[in-house]
């Protein structure tokens, strides 16, 4: 049984599962989305959002446990400077798992992993979004019956 025994082994032994996690934290926090299997990602999951609550510590402790797991240093600074301070009042769930479909040669489950937008940057999508809307309101409207959409000319008010 395994009880107590957190984590997914992936076929893989330890310090080849130790290298390959080190390796996609520090893809995903450089790219903040890249595409992997299914499993690889759901484990993945789990060290990025410990990595980026590293991050949001702050401290050198805090900062030294992240260099012991990302490879560059280039990304922790990235982490500490611009990936902590988005995530600062989003208490976890920092990333996102959407999933794509099966992979060509071996028909595997793919996903892609992706941080998810901050406090700011949602904001500025919100915004973007009505803006749109409201251009998209003002300008034409779909007329009902067939099967087609006619723009018409819609007379504002």
């Amino acid at each position: 049984m395994r009880h107590l025994n957190s984590g997914r082994k992936l076929s893989r032994n330890s310090s080849h599962r130790w290298a390959m996690m080190r390796n996609m934290v520090t893809s995903l926090l450089r790219e903040e989305k890249i595409q992997t299997t299914d499993p690889k990602a759901k484990e993945l999951r789990r060290w990025v959002d410990r990595v980026i609550t590293l991050g949001k510590e702050g401290t050198l402790h805090a900062r030294r446990q992240a260099l012991a797991i990302i490879q560059d240093k280039t990304v922790v600074h990235k982490l500490f400077d611009t990936i902590a301070t988005r995530f600062q009042n989003r208490p976890g769930g920092y990333t996102r798992i959407i999933k794509i479909g099966r992979r060509h040669g071996d028909a595997a489950p793919v996903s892609l992993i992706e941080l998810v937008a901050g406090a700011d940057e949602t904001a500025e999508t919100t915004s973007r979004k009505d803006k749109k809307a409201k251009k998209k309101s003002g300008r034409t409207a779909s007329t009902p019956g067939s099967g087609r959409r006619k723009s018409v000319k819609v007379a504002s008010a």
